[in-house]
């Protein structure tokens, strides 16, 4: 791609960030969110204390439980405080390219100073049907003031998974499986500028070793082995972060945005295996949609390219491997990968009952990739789909996500989450 269309992509995405604002990316809040304070005591109320606009109770899954095991709710005092909150859950999920997952998950949430943010530590380990085991750890620390945000992502992969080649005009048939393991260290400290702006600066580490591939199962020359096979790659660097933030709610927005820009750069003598630039933009825009109702349309708009250099295959832009594995409902995990990533989506939200327990949307995406660094965008791949949300917490508005994806070529599946997709 040529270094004008790049420019105009990066120019595009920052008129879109200041037109829209944006969000922070904060990991999902604990079992309760503070309402009421009683002298130095906070008081968590049941989510069945809140109306919607229409000034109907809200319900989450917990209410109905309490309501059929006929249990008389609750309040709970605040225990996020400088003594840590500890929370340990099991869960069970699905993706087309793990199948069923055990999950455990805990967290722990803790407050640096009285009048600081949450800071929150998230972490899980998950077992898949398809012989894989992932141990993601994310960190959220405020310092006392809240001047600062230190943001950490730690990855440990021990990931089969099947690569298609490169390109979104690859095909599903050139499937070629690959097995790796896989660390990542990713530390970002943002500091306060001006209302919701943030900058900041960070360090960036991946690490693919063991790597096999079989080859193409039709038996034609796999696009890794001609953009060049590596046993193990490091790419090691520092970033810069600029952010701006005007949701309403992280966790599910209903309205506001959020603008995320990180520029960064590998380099050779911190061990990096090549030396490579990138540039992602990650725009957002939630508007409440009729204006008045609790329904909202959400815009998504995602730049991931790769601006010089060459980075090793695994470090190629892919499908759902942005920070949250979201882009590409519809799609296998890595199904497309290039050099240069553009990506879009909007999705519908509105509510089925009228107490906020079951609600529904629809989505549509669009994605196109480059080939190998240099090379023109290809066809543009569609995805669409129907999706339930089931209220899991009332307060911090988290649902349960359960959505069918289709795309081109056969391509579909069910993909099952806590919280929005963005």
């Amino acid at each position: 791609m040529k270094l004008l269309f790049k420019s105009c992509v990066f120019i595009f995405g920052i008129f879109f960030a200041l037109a829209g604002f944006a969000q922070e990316k904060k990991p999902v809040p604990l079992r309760t969110i503070p309402v009421k304070k009683i002298g130095d005591t906070t008081v968590y109320k049941k989510d069945s204390t809140i109306s919607n606009r229409k000034g109907v109770k809200q319900k989450d899954v917990s209410d109905v439980l309490e309501e059929l095991l006929n249990i008389k709710p609750d309040q709970k005092p605040d225990t996020v405080s400088t003594r840590p909150s500890f929370s340990v859950i099991p869960a069970i999920g699905y993706t087309l390219v793990s199948r069923f997952a055990f999950v455990l998950s805990g967290n722990m949430a803790f407050r640096t100073a009285p009048q600081s943010r949450i800071s929150t530590i998230v972490a899980s380990s998950a077992i898949t049907e398809n012989k894989q085991f992932t141990f993601p750890i994310q960190t959220n620390i405020w310092s006392k003031n809240n001047n600062y945000n230190f943001v950490g992502d730690y990855r440990y992969y021990k990931y089969p998974q099947s690569t298609y080649g490169l390109g979104s005009g690859s095909n599903i048939k050139n499937e070629d499986p690959m097995d790796y393991s896989y660390f990542q260290f990713y530390e970002t400290v943002l500091r306060h500028i001006s209302g919701n702006f943030y900058l900041g600066l960070g360090y960036i580490f991946d690490n693919h070793w063991n790597v096999s591939d079989k080859g193409n199962l039709d038996g034609t020359v796999s696009d890794y082995s001609l953009y060049g096979k590596a046993a193990r790659s490091v790419a090691s660097g520092f970033t810069l972060n600029a952010l701006l933030d005007s949701r309403d709610n992280a966790i599910n927005p209903s309205k506001g945005g959020y603008v995320s820009v990180q520029y960064r750069d590998n380099y050779s003598f911190l061990g990096s295996t090549t030396g490579w630039r990138s540039l992602i933009i990650d725009v957002r825009k939630y508007i409440n949609l009729p204006e008045g109702s609790d329904n909202v349309l959400a815009l998504w708009n995602y730049e991931w390219l790769v601006l010089s250099g060459k980075p090793d295959y695994l470090n190629l832009p892919s499908t759902q491997w942005d920070t949250f594995s979201a882009t590409g409902r519809g799609y296998i995990q890595g199904r497309f990968r290039g050099a240069d990533m553009v990506y879009a989506e909007g999705e519908y939200r509105y509510k089925i009952t009228a107490n906020g327990l079951i609600g529904g949307v629809f989505f549509l995406n669009a994605e196109s990739f480059s080939a190998a660094p240099g090379t023109k965008l290809q066809a543009i791949q569609p995805g669409y789909g129907p999706g339930l949300r089931i209220k899991l917490n009332t307060i911090s508005k988290t649902n349960i996500s359960i959505d069918y994806g289709f795309g081109r070529e056969g391509s579909r599946g069910l993909f099952i989450d806590v919280g929005e997709i963005f």
